[in-house]
């Protein structure tokens, strides 16, 4: 079957002069960037775990597709060979020879020239070549060969020098430097007589096909043996191989055949057909200089270059055209056309035929888009829409802008979306004749009908309109149809025409119009399988083109079910116009526009198998098994390994423990850092479009963190169990300082209380004694002013009877002066009254106080109290009251009586206490 595929995909490439430079397969490039080694890689083979290998100067490298790895010698010696036989890889050095195996993720060394001391301290030995033949391992130096047969090496020294040696029919040919080609026979060699011609000239490979056997030159081209003898290969390409120089050549399936050149890249050569191609720095290599190739399980071809590695997809469904010159510029739209391609891009519209590109004339500026019915080909440009017919371009209207040009779903009229509304065409046969809708001039940029006298239309910016209008195409109404159904964001509004069905994408939603509610309704089916996409472009009836999370599929449609089909990323990456995909279909290619060309993809229609998938484990740059445990917060790279490295790469997704969304692997690594301690485990999926399969996991475990180990919690719990001791403790301690503290808070308290209560008693005595003495002062004042008033009426009375008696010398008169003097001298009324006003008002307090707790004490009883409080004498009271002695003595017993003083009391002494 994959022998069938190439021969497709090589007529594809050879058959038309039109291929014959631009249109190539698919080259996949690797720089030093990527395998982080040397310049050049002088050998390149394909092992049984299907990873590529490179001998790389002082480098062996490996690549499964995933990861690049890299190893020296023990000598550090650069390395010239390489060849995988089973599940060795040998390699062939200055002066070294061994073989390297797989194991825990890495290559080890095993020197077979070491063991078997092969080298002598003298001589100059490199091994530029290794083959297998009958059962043999040949290393090969410029000198000398050595043979690897049951573990033992014999050696064949040359007196000539060889450029290499090759397998020719179980024969092992020794190509001289000057003295023509020989061939090993055990051990000795014979030189092939008529192959004489060959005298003088390096050979850097011979190769057997049929019954011809092709001899390479390095400068002298091409020669080919056979029955009749040796002759110049009867080819045009011979003379450009003569001055390219040729470095390898290797025939793949036997008709066809590739050739590394020195200085122009790589010539692809279709032997039935004498077509080619020349793949070279001009179009795809990085370098001009190949020095080594080999082809991989898929059939497609890998270079070993001066300064880098390409992998070229020479058995791909997938071919590119690229201008790299920068004449052709951004491709907005293709279709093939009978002897090339027609292209519209931003510097205008251009026709590739015959290896040649050229521009249209008068199409400069911006063309949109590029629409093939019939024979004839509608373009939307900048300046108007052309119509290119018989290889002639011709500008059918001027209306600018004509981004998207479809066929109605009612009739045979198409509709034009352009920068100013709507242009409808009646006859597919003359172009010329179109109607553009009156009164509508938005810019649109996708258009749709399903009825006689509606336009769905999707302005290039926001909004969706539904566009109403009579049989002259003039307006009747404009709708907004977002605005009517309440879609805020309707930015980038696109149309999809599914199975007579338009669908409206609005806001990340799918939605159809119901004709009958006249609201945009969501569609189950599309919103299912379609959403989030970031754009979307019809093919035909049941293919579409939909660019998802930067992954580009062709879908198609089979009832309800959608088979994707991925276009592998690496074709496209960095090349797509965002919003403004095209396909055309031709056949059962598809054409898709990109940046700088585009890309011509043919879908399989072989059955999917499921592939075998390998999954490799990192932790710590260590290869670790399934069921694994790591530590915790330590990254864990896996490596998903398909080998398959071609168009065939398979579509693998993964999840993570209970994940639902299924995750693209993209490059086959994935990286997991940050993950939570316990199980966990990665499922890897294959889809073929339809259904996914599982095709691998692994199972692994993330171990606690050092601070949740066993002897961590332990001691946690021994720290918890101290500190709450410490803490007790220290609760105890300054309890115990608290009860201390609050004691001695007590006492102080006591003690302040105590001299608060001395202080108030010895200020209460002081009070006290201040009022008693208060009293005293009072009752003295009244005994002084009493006494003094009794004094005064004496001296007086006495002075004026001692004038009558000095005066009077009768007996009689002098008795009644004198009467008269002691009645005048007698106290009057009003004296007694201011006397008494005075008493009352010293001892008011006191008469307030007494009248308050003894009621009943009369006026008279009150008067008494404060003569009693003047400490006088019954005997002064009595005047003082004018009543007699006898009298006085009584009222002071009745006052007793009402103030409840028994007879051991001093009334006195009591009315002074109050």
């Amino acid at each position: 079957m994959k022998s069938n595929t190439v021969k497709i995909v090589f007529f594809f490439l050879f058959s038309l002069n039109v291929f014959s430079q631009e249109l190539l397969p698919f080259v996949e490039n690797y720089s030093k960037y990527n395998y982080q080694g040397d310049n050049q890689i002088w050998s390149l083979s394909q092992g049984i775990d299907k990873a590529m290998y490179f001998a790389n100067n002082h480098y062996f490298l490996r690549y499964d597709g995933v990861k690049w790895e890299k190893y020296t010698l023990p000598n550090k010696t650069i390395i010239r060979s390489v060849l995988v036989i089973g599940d060795k890889v040998y390699t062939g050095s200055y002066k070294e020879f061994g073989y390297w195996y797989r194991k825990n993720g890495k290559m080890i060394y095993f020197s077979i020239s070491n063991r078997n001391k092969t080298f002598k301290d003298t001589g100059n030995e490199e091994i530029w070549k290794i083959v297998q033949l009958n059962n043999k391992i040949y290393f090969q130096s410029f000198n000398e060969i050595y043979i690897l047969e049951n573990g033992k090496i014999n050696e064949i020294k040359l007196p000539f020098q060889i450029s290499y040696c090759f397998p020719v029919n179980d024969e092992l040919f020794l190509a001289s430097i000057n003295d023509g080609v020989f061939k090993l026979q055990g051990s000795s060699y014979q030189k092939i007589e008529n192959w004489s011609v060959l005298k003088g000239n390096v050979i850097h490979s011979i190769e057997n096909i049929g019954n011809k056997v092709y001899i390479f030159t390095q400068k002298n081209g091409v020669f080919v043996a056979d029955k009749s003898g040796i002759h110049i290969w009867n080819n045009a390409l011979n003379a450009t191989l003569k001055g390219a120089i040729i470095n390898c050549a290797k025939f793949l399936n036997q008709d066809k055949l590739i050739v590394g050149t020195a200085s122009e890249g790589v010539y692809c050569i279709d032997m039935k057909s004498n077509s080619y191609i020349n793949i070279n720095r001009n179009n795809m290599l990085m370098n001009n200089s190949v020095l080594s190739i080999d082809f991989d399980k898929e059939n497609d071809l890998w270079l070993g270059l001066d300064n880098g590695i390409a992998h070229v997809e020479i058995n791909s469904p997938v071919s590119i055209f690229t201008d790299n010159t920068g004449t052709l510029g951004s491709v907005y739209s293709v279709a093939t056309t009978d002897t090339g391609f027609l292209m519209a891009s931003n510097h205008g519209i251009y026709n590739y035929e015959n290896n040649n590109l050229s521009l249209l004339p008068n199409s400069k500026g911006q063309a949109w888009n590029i629409t093939k019915i019939n024979n004839q080909y509608v373009i939307g440009h900048n300046e108007g829409t052309f119509l290119y017919k018989n290889n002639t371009l011709t500008k059918i209207n001027g209306v600018n802008g004509g981004w998207n040009f479809t066929k109605s779903n009612l009739n045979s009229n198409f509709l034009q979306a352009t920068y100013s509304g709507i242009n409808i065409y009646k006859n597919e046969n003359d172009f010329s004749q179109y109607t553009q809708i009156k009164d509508f001039y938005k810019p649109i940029k996708y258009v749709a009908q399903n009825k006689i006298d509606e336009i769905w239309a999707a302005d290039n910016y926001r909004g969706l309109y539904r566009v109403l209008f009579d049989n002259q195409y003039k307006i009747k109404k404009v709708i907004n149809v977002a605005q009517q159904n309440n879609i805020s964001n309707d930015f980038g509004v696109k149309i999809l025409e599914f199975r007579n069905e338009i669908l409206f994408f609005i806001n990340n939603t799918w939605y159809t119009h119901n004709s009958i509610t006249n609201v945009l309704e969501k569609n189950s089916l599309f919103n299912s399988n379609f959403k989030n996409i970031s754009d979307i472009v019809a093919i035909n009836e049941n293919n579409f083109l939909v660019l998802q999370s930067g992954l580009l599929y062709i879908i198609h449609s089979r009832g309800t079910q959608f088979i994707w089909n991925l276009v592998q990323e690496k074709y496209y990456r960095g090349k797509i116009i965002n919003d403004n995909l095209k396909i055309f279909k031709n056949q059962e290619q598809y054409l898709l526009n990109l940046d700088d060309g585009f890309i011509v993809l043919e879908l399989k229609k072989d059955k999917v198998s499921v592939p075998n998938i390998k999954v490799e484990a990192y932790n710590n740059k260590e290869l670790i098994p399934n069921q694994s445990s790591i530590k915790y917060n330590n990254e864990l790279k896996l490596h998903i390994v398909s080998g398959i490295y071609g168009s065939n790469k398979p579509n693998l997704f993964y999840k993570i423990d209970d994940q639902k969304q299924l995750m693209p692997t993209k490059e086959g690594s994935l990286v997991f850092n940050n993950l939570n301690s316990g199980s966990h485990s990665i499922v890897v999926y294959f889809s073929d479009g339809i259904k996914f399969y599982e095709v691998s996991n692994f199972q692994f475990k993330v171990d606690k963190p050092w601070y949740f180990s066993f002897w961590m919690v332990l001691f946690y719990l021994l720290a918890i169990a101290v500190i709450l001791y410490l803490y007790y403790k220290w609760n105890k301690i300054k309890y115990n300082q608290k009860l201390a503290l609050k004691e001695e808070e007590l006492r102080h308290q006591k003690r302040i209380l105590e001299i608060e209560l001395q202080a108030e008693n010895e200020l209460n005595v002081q009070e006290y004694e201040k009022h008693i003495l208060e009293l005293e002062i009072q009752t003295k004042s009244s005994e002084v002013a009493g006494k003094s008033l009794s004094i005064a009426k004496q001296s007086e009375m006495i002075e004026n009877i001692q004038q009558i008696l000095d005066n009077e010398f009768d007996i009689n008169k002098l008795k009644s002066e004198i009467k008269k003097a002691i009645k005048i001298n007698a106290v009057n009324k009003q004296e007694w009254k201011v006397f008494e006003n005075n008493l009352n008002q010293i001892h008011n307090e006191f008469i307030k106080g007494l009248s308050t707790k003894y009621p009943l004490l009369t006026s008279k009883d009150i008067k008494l109290c404060v003569y009693l409080k003047m400490n006088l004498s019954s005997k002064e009271i009595a005047p003082l009251m004018n009543i007699s002695f006898r009298s006085v003595e009584l009222h002071r017993y009745r006052l007793r009586k009402k103030l409840g003083l028994n007879q051991e009391k001093n009334l006195t002494k009591f009315l002074l206490e109050i």
